[in-house]
């Protein structure tokens, strides 16, 4: 039987997770509801991470005057989001302008598979397959992406406004308290560092791939910048997207090898070993807490927030773990349980 002060304690407990689970779901209802302007904020957001760096350094170093280094910044984040709109713009046309031929193409690798099953005698109704494949409705379907897309790379002129009022509301000499600044100082260092990695990630893939001689290789560049901010999924999607092109576009088997083996190499030096050793503990999530963060944020956002999904679940596993009544549920999202200790050499 419990004592009145134990069935006060566990009342207390009851009705605070009764309190949390209402304002998780009444959360997400928010998010959802509010994600045309919510989306390009949170873009708007990171960048501005991004780019005060750069405004602090030609305050200081170069003695530029605060409006003039803001004017400077603003300029090359506009630069930046044009560049990406366009090379994102471009990819997506040149693959809608193409889809014909590799309809074909795919119809021929088809028929040079089912070749090999003729030679046995096996009928597996190839025919029909290969009438189906050269059916396919991919003007359909890459036009709905496509239109999800130009929709992103419409939300680059919310974003710079939202970019622009965080600039210019950006106090300096403002005292903040030190956990504030400590906060402060390791999420722009993630960000930093996360988009230096994913943007070498990217020109790398998209490098090799080109070399090579595959079409499409500034696409998969670009998806690999933005898919390495999903940890261990996002590279090895990144890896597999190039494949079906290779494997239609070539005929020989080292083109194809060197598609799939250089991009992995990449993935792999970069991130198992660069990745882990600059960033740190700042993405210090358990695979479980990834997965569950990408439903999550799919479901509310999207593709969008399925990029954002390791970056904001890291974000908010810093700040819970500068505070002591919160430090609990960021070490079960690290995949740790509250107060564990690792076990000793001498442990059986």
């Amino acid at each position: 039987m419990l004592r009145p002060i134990d069935l006060k304690e566990e009342q207390s407990w009851l009705a605070t997770a009764s309190l949390i689970v209402i304002a998780a779901v009444a959360g997400a209802v928010a998010l959802a509801y509010t994600r045309p302007v919510m989306v390009p904020l949170v873009l708007a957001v990171f960048i501005f991470y991004l780019v005060t760096p750069v405004t602090d350094l030609l305050e200081r170093r170069i003695r530029m005057p605060r409006v003039a280094s803001v004017a400077l910044t603003l300029l090359l984040v506009a630069a930046f989001l044009g560049l990406l709109g366009l090379l994102i713009t471009t990819s997506v046309r040149g693959l809608l302008d193409s889809v014909d031929i590799y309809r074909e193409r795919l119809a021929a690798f088809a028929r040079q598979v089912f070749g090999v099953l003729d030679r046995y005698g096996l009928n597996l109704g190839q025919e029909s397959v290969v009438q189906s494949l050269r059916e396919l409705p991919l003007n359909r379907l890459l036009q709905g992406a496509a239109g999800t897309v130009f929709g992103l790379v419409g939300n680059g002129f919310l974003v710079l406004v939202f970019v622009i009022f965080l600039m210019l509301g950006r106090r300096r000499g403002v005292v903040k308290p030190p956990l504030f600044l400590e906060i402060d100082a390791k999420i722009r260092r993630f960000l930093v560092l996360k988009f230096a990695i994913s943007a070498t990630t990217g020109l790398l893939v998209g490098a090799i791939l080109a070399v090579v001689g595959l079409d499409l290789a500034l696409v998969f560049g670009v998806l690999a910048f933005l898919l390495n901010f999903i940890p261990s999924i996002g590279s090895i999607v990144a890896t597999l997207l190039p494949i079906p092109v290779a494997l239609v576009q070539f005929d020989t088997t080292w083109q194809v090898v060197a598609v799939v083996l250089g991009p992995g190499i990449v993935q792999v030096v970069i991130g198992n070993g660069i990745d882990p050793r600059v960033l740190g503990a700042g993405l210090d999530l358990s695979p479980v807490t990834i997965l569950a963060a990408l439903i999550f944020w799919g479901l509310l956002w999207g593709i969008v927030g399925m990029l954002l999904a390791a970056p904001i679940t890291a974000i908010a596993r810093i700040v819970l773990a500068q505070f002591e009544t919160t430090r609990g549920v960021a070490e079960v999202l690290a995949g740790r349980l509250p107060g564990a200790r690792a076990p000793t050499p001498d442990a059986t």
